[in-house]
């Protein structure tokens, strides 16, 4: 599971910008919108008929595999960097 994502924000006319969220107290914070999220994914795989353990099992592995993760958006002269480690 992902430890800490790093934000950087490449500016035009100054320095950038960089943001460090730790994942797992904004995980704890919104806790709430996981559980909600979980159980709507929960009743769409019951309503198309979908393996609802191989559904969490593929959640998992897609979480286990990010850290490493890096994402690169330019427009113009902005850019936005984000690391997960």
């Amino acid at each position: 599971m992902p430890q800490l994502l790093t934000v950087r924000v490449k500016r035009p006319n100054g320095r950038p910008i960089r943001i460090w969220v730790p994942v797992l107290p904004v995980l704890l914070v919104l806790s709430p919108v996981v559980v909600l999220a979980v159980v709507v994914a929960a009743v769409a795989c019951l309503v198309y008929r979908i393996s609802l353990l191989r559904a969490l099992g593929t959640g998992w592995r897609i979480m286990s595999g990010l850290p490493g993760t890096r994402l690169d958006v330019e427009h113009g002269r902005t850019a936005v960097l984000v690391n997960i480690r």
